[in-house]
């Protein structure tokens, strides 16, 4: 009977206290328009909801208190509100969405030259925000881009590490970087361009996969990175980050807007990095990480038009002192044959802008221009090296019709000198100028909603090559507004300039040797994309996007590593060279705050001379990359474990006695973080990076060869020039470290706080 009674009353308790709790309800909308699946919840508890097709969301039995309300969902910025619950009263709270930058139907402009919604580009364009990379946070973009699928960071040198992107599997020359749309990063300068830019002054990076020449011109034959920095809008008014790891590196960025009087507003940004710890954990004297003290200064200024017209000006100065060598290497023994070192300096500065004529049509000019001064020592061979490239381009963006007209003409100047054979002749030095006029047109027909068609083609005049014109066609159909498949097909043309791109042609004791004069390369690309988009009913959303890509190549240019493994052999490919692949990406995103993304990619590079069939050097057949997170909304912690796998490379070695490996076995770097944002503008974040401590000398006796004798003084050579086999070189090895396939730096741990005034 007692245990009845206690039954009832407990009942009756819970029944009286959820009586006593409230319901929050009321619509979400946007622009007037509801908003289905949007994800809303109480900050601190487990209490939420999605709303329904028409807007309308209810949170039920929310006891009184003071609560933060917030609504989220892809393509918004996130709404929060704070309110305060009385007991048993019910609250209606109407939420208005407001769009965000940061969507999978933003703007993008790499594609075609013109601000369009990513879903009605006939282009496929990745997108890629800053919210991404913080999840593994890295002191440059150049290791950032590592955890998107189908790019890798290629390092070409184990002892001073500068190296180049590679998209789909092709080599980084065949990568062309912009900022703010601007073509400012060269061959020479493509790891320092893509340094030194604070992770919060930028708005998105876009990712094209394939030619792009056509709008582009030169080095645009692989694809495209466009790095778009933050207008004063939308960048926070004061900003720090910064993370320490325990190998001893140390990056800063901070940041600021401010206006200049009525009409002129400026946002201003820093980035410092500095690591000066040797670590040489694989026992060959020299340092497994380079050393680099690096600072980077950051500015953009906008002014206010009449009519909303543009004018934007921004600049960029960057200073880099970088070494890497035997452990007891100083500054001292710089150009000298006693201890070896790799010591860099570089000094370049970028200027950029936009101004959109005071005129009746739509006609913008932009405009760059950098130095890029780099004064380098490879052991006690010395790189003075100096590159200026000015670019300057008047667009026509015109509607008529079905018809979205884009005209152009651009000018590019390039200046190139060096100390090495490449800028001279019979006379003395004579560096590589020249002036590249081009005119280009593209047509974007929009049959209906669900089919358009872009035709564009681009016309360039180079004084060593003579005439160069490249087509390209896209069409796109869409199914559904979230169905959609685009075709690409176009050609791309790349003029070379080995000494500015290939770093393996300075270190080491290999002689260059340029066969024949060489002719620009050209490639032919065609690209199938399809890309799905699902809404679930409880909020759940999921993205998937597929890709076929097939490029073919003639004359291309293959650094032979083979045929004299004392020689680098450069010459125009008597053959064909193709890369083909697919590649797929899918992205969930949960309202319990968990989300995943994987994305993977098969491919296939060769080169065929001669009728026999090659892979390419350093390129590796599969690869795939992941990021699991996890956000425990009522500790204001979040998870996130990234990682990134890569099948087998074939390697530079120096011919059939070399010991080490001739490929490389599959490997992986994987990450963990936390970040803990409790705190009102303050994130602690803190994790720990190559958690399986992989490094490339495993399976190998060593890394780099002949790394107790780098200037080769020990060595015995033949008639030809050929290493002959000794007691102390049973081998016949010189010294080489262009054998890098992977980092040299193990597992470290990092701790890092970001402060955001907005």
């Amino acid at each position: 009977m007692h245990k009845i009674l206690f039954f009832a009353y407990s009942i009756l308790t819970c029944m009286t206290v959820k009586a006593q709790n409230s319901t929050i309800s009321g619509t979400i909308s946007s622009n007037s328009s509801p908003e289905a699946y949007v994800n809303i919840y109480l900050k601190g508890t487990q209490l939420g909801a999605a709303s329904d097709e028409n807007g309308r969301y209810e949170l039920k039995n929310v006891p009184a208190g003071k609560y933060t309300i917030i609504a989220s969902n892809i393509g918004f910025e996130q709404f929060r509100k704070s309110i305060i619950i009385l007991k048993g009263e019910d609250q209606v709270v109407n939420i208005n969405l407001k769009p965000s930058t940061e969507s999978l139907d933003e703007m993008v402009v790499t594609g075609t030259l013109k601000p369009v919604s990513r879903l009605e580009s006939p282009v496929p364009v990745e997108v890629y925000t800053p919210t991404f990379f913080k999840k593994n946070p890295t002191p440059s973009i150049f290791e950032a881009l590592q955890n998107v699928n189908g790019v890798r960071p290629q390092i070409n040198c184990n002892v001073c590490n500068t190296g180049d992107i590679h998209i789909n599997g092709l080599e980084g020359p065949y990568t062309l970087v912009l900022i703010d749309g601007m073509p400012i990063v060269s061959g020479l300068g493509t790891v320092y361009g893509l340094s030194g830019i604070p992770n919060s002054l930028i708005e998105q990076i876009e990712v094209v996969k394939g030619p792009a020449s056509t709008l582009y011109g030169s080095e645009a034959v692989g694809g495209l990175i466009n790095i778009i920095t933050k207008d004063n809008l939308s960048a926070p008014d004061f900003f720090v980050d910064s993370f320490v790891t325990d190998w001893g590196e140390f990056n800063l960025d901070v940041g600021t807007k401010f206006n200049v009087g009525k009409k002129a507003n400026v946002l201003l940004g820093a980035n410092y990095f500095k690591y000066d710890n040797p670590i040489d954990n694989n026992g060959d004297n020299f340092t497994d990480l380079t050393l680099q003290d690096r600072i980077s200064v950051f500015q953009k200024w906008n002014f206010e038009r009449k009519d909303a017209r543009i004018f934007s000006l921004a600049s960029r100065i960057f200073y880099e002192d970088r070494w890497g060598g035997e452990m007891q290497w100083t500054p001292e023994f710089r150009g000298g044959d006693e201890i070896y070192g790799e010591s860099i300096y570089t000094r370049r500065w970028e200027i950029l802008g936009k101004y959109q004529l005071p005129v009746a049509e739509q006609m913008m000019l932009s405009f760059s221009y950098n130095d890029h001064n780099q004064n380098s020592v490879y052991g006690d061979v010395p790189y003075l090296a100096d590159q200026r490239i000015g670019f300057t381009q008047l667009t026509w963006d015109k509607t008529m019709g079905k018809h979205s007209l884009l005209a152009g003409t651009a000018l590019r100047y390039n200046y190139y000198d060096d100390d090495t054979p490449a800028t001279s002749n019979l006379e003395g030095n004579e560096p590589d100028e020249v002036i590249i006029p081009s005119l280009f047109l593209q047509d974007e027909i929009m049959f209906n909603n669900k089919h358009s068609l872009l035709l564009g083609g681009r016309y360039d005049y180079d004084s060593r090559h003579g005439n160069i014109f490249t087509p390209r066609a896209a069409y796109r159909f869409k199914f559904t507004d979230n169905d959609i498949i685009r075709l690409n097909a176009g050609t791309g043309f790349r003029v070379v300039n080995l000494f500015t791109e290939d770093h393996a042609a300075l270190t080491g004791s290999r002689d260059v040797i340029i066969a024949e004069e060489l002719e620009p390369e050209e490639s032919f690309n065609v690209n199938l994309n399809f890309l799905k988009k699902i809404y679930s009913d409880n909020g759940t959303f999921i993205s998937l996007d597929a890709s076929a890509f097939y490029t073919y190549f003639q004359n291309v240019i293959i650094p032979d590593y083979d045929t004299n493994p004392n020689q680098i052999i450069y010459d125009n490919l008597d053959g064909k060279s193709i890369s083909k692949g697919i590649s797929a990406n899918i992205d969930i995103s949960m309202f319990n705050g968990f989300q995943f993304m994987l994305g993977g990619t098969l491919q296939d590079v060769s080169n065929t001379e001669n009728g026999v069939t090659q892979r390419q050097i350093l390129t590796e057949s599969y690869s795939a990359n992941w990021s699991v997170g996890y956000h425990i909304r009522p500790w204001s912690l979040k998870i996130d474990y990234t990682g990134n796998l890569y099948g087998p490379m074939r390697l530079p070695t120096l011919g059939e006695t070399d010991p080490r490996r001739d490929f490389s076995p599959a490997w992986s770097i994987q990450n963990i973080q936390f970040s803990y944002s409790g705190l009102q503008n303050f994130e602690i974040y803190g994790g720990v990076k190559n958690l399986l401590d992989w490094t490339p000398n495993r399976g190998n006796p060593f890394i780099i060869a002949r790394a107790n004798d780098p200037f080769d003084k020990e060595v015995t050579f033949d008639a030809n020039g050929n290493a002959l086999a000794t007691p102390n070189n049973p081998n016949a090895l010189t010294f080489d470290p262009s054998y890098v396939y992977g980092p040299n730096q193990g597992i470290r741990s990092f701790i890092g706080l970001r402060y955001t005034l907005n």
